[in-house]
């Protein structure tokens, strides 16, 4: 993590210390470039939240949601400040990490290659990509 805030730091350690399986399955795809080369690093601080995978040089947070995510009015305001931040954000189920990974690794490709660049709301991912300045 870049700067030095200690505490979001600390806090940063801390989640990636109490991953899931799926969260562990998915950054073992995800971690050293190995997907197409694109970098990603593990809970972010955006804003007053932590994204659980985000690729910088795409602007590109991906989110793992287990149950207790669906229909989430947090999860609402939380996607609202990681778009208004410039990061778009794409949201997988813990479940499809799980039995559907290739799916699940196409999607971000997808999303990473510029070819997943609409709003979509699909019953097994999210896509929300991030506002142009000013715009909401």
């Amino acid at each position: 993590m870049r700067g030095g805030n200690e505490p979001k730091v600390a806090r940063s350690r801390q989640l990636r210390k109490v991953e899931n399986d799926a969260e562990e399955k998915l950054w073992s795809e995800l971690r050293g470039r190995r997907l197409n080369g694109h970098k990603f690093i593990r809970q972010l601080p955006i804003g007053p939240y932590f994204a659980d995978f985000a690729c910088r040089e795409a602007n590109l947070v991906v989110e793992v949601d287990g149950s207790q995510h669906a229909n989430r009015s947090r999860d609402r305001y939380r996607d609202e400040t990681m778009n208004s931040n410039g990061w778009s954000v794409l949201r997988v189920w813990h479940a499809d990490v799980l039995t559907g990974r290739k799916s699940v690794l196409d999607t971000i490709v997808a999303a990473l290659d510029g070819r997943l660049n609409e709003k979509m709301i699909g019953i097994d991912a999210k896509f929300l990509p991030s506002s142009p300045s000013g715009e909401r």
